[in-house]
């Protein structure tokens, strides 16, 4: 019963991992973050909340195959792969 109780704590610690990665990346590249507002001329508008949320899964996958050891060549399959 130990087993199975340590494998569920294994897993969830690699998303605690992630998620803190996330948190990490997300702050020094401004993912998610909105515009900031400036006088004049504006060469993109403010992204969607729809469009910051897919970014932020996208990020959140990208760093939870990071901790797993997956390369995204390997989290796709079919990619890559010599057939």
């Amino acid at each position: 019963m130990d087993a199975i109780t340590s494998a569920g704590l294994g897993a969830r610690c690699n998303e605690d991992i992630a998620l803190d990665l996330l948190k990490f990346v997300a702050a020094t590249a401004g993912v998610g973050r909105p515009a900031a507002p400036s006088t004049g001329f504006s060469g993109s508008s403010a992204p969607k909340s729809e469009e910051q949320v897919s970014q932020l899964l996208e990020l959140y996958s990208r760093c939870l195959q990071a901790v797993e050891g997956q390369g995204p060549e390997q989290a796709k399959p079919g990619k890559g792969a010599a057939q």
